[in-house]
């Protein structure tokens, strides 16, 4: 049986992000024949005319069960269109940790059905701590608890159990795109990564920069160690 992960959660977030950049040209010029059904919902001039393009009631129904990525958007599930919303379900694995990220889009309401999560998040420019340091909000979720990741803040998820935690993440957005941090960050040219570290060296910028994961998961080697998880 499928068992999904967190990891191709954010990867089908990725992947619907990287779609969506590159807008139909001419749009207007262009028959309906030719448009998705997601763009001719977008251009409908009314919900009536957007439930008409949604004849059948499977069209409403979205089966986690039957999608590898476990994440509805309007590009996997047209009918979202217009609501201002999608959702993602998925499993994190025992010590299954997501690489930092960010939602530029949107804000994104995490909960808890099974298990435990560890979150840490980091807000904007200017929210500090007592000692004026960049403040990093911690959170131990369990069953039915849930916490919420504002637009733009930086967030990681770990499941520090050796059982597999159920999770719901919700986004007030059809399409909450998301980036990945040190990827993106390490994907700029040497020099100006040089300036942004200050005292790096070259040499020093190609280690970090091969020692990045490949791929959207990891896991907390302590924690394998605790549950008796075999390193690849």
């Amino acid at each position: 049986m499928f068992s999904p992960t967190i990891a191709s959660m954010l990867v089908s977030i990725s992947t619907m992000a990287s779609l969506g950049i590159a807008a139909p040209s001419n749009l207007a010029q262009r028959s309906p024949s030719q448009l998705s059904i997601t763009a001719q919902l977008q251009i409908a001039d009314s919900g009536v005319d957007r439930a008409a393009l949604l004849p059948q009631d499977k069209d409403y129904v979205y089966d986690f069960n039957q999608n590898p990525g476990r994440f509805a958007d309007r590009k996997t599930f047209p009918a979202l269109v217009g609501t201002g919303g999608s959702l993602a379900v998925g499993i994190l694995p025992p010590c299954g940790m997501s690489f930092l990220h960010i939602h530029p889009r949107s804000a994104e309401l995490f909960a808890v059905i099974e298990g435990r999560v560890l979150t840490e998040a980091v807000l904007e420019a200017g929210v500090v701590d007592a000692d004026g340091k960049p403040r990093v909000i911690h959170t131990d979720l369990g069953p039915n608890m849930m916490t919420v990741f504002p637009g733009g803040a930086f967030h990681t998820q770990l499941n520090p159990e050796c059982t597999n935690a159920s999770i719901v993440a919700a986004f007030p957005s059809e399409d909450p795109g998301i980036g990945l941090i040190l990827p993106q960050t390490f994907a700029l040219d040497d020099e100006w990564l040089e300036t942004q570290f200050g005292d790096i060296s070259t040499n020093e910028i190609a280690k970090l920069r091969a020692s990045l994961p490949t791929g959207l998961f990891l896991q907390a080697e302590d924690c394998k160690k605790k549950c008796g998880i075999q390193t690849e």
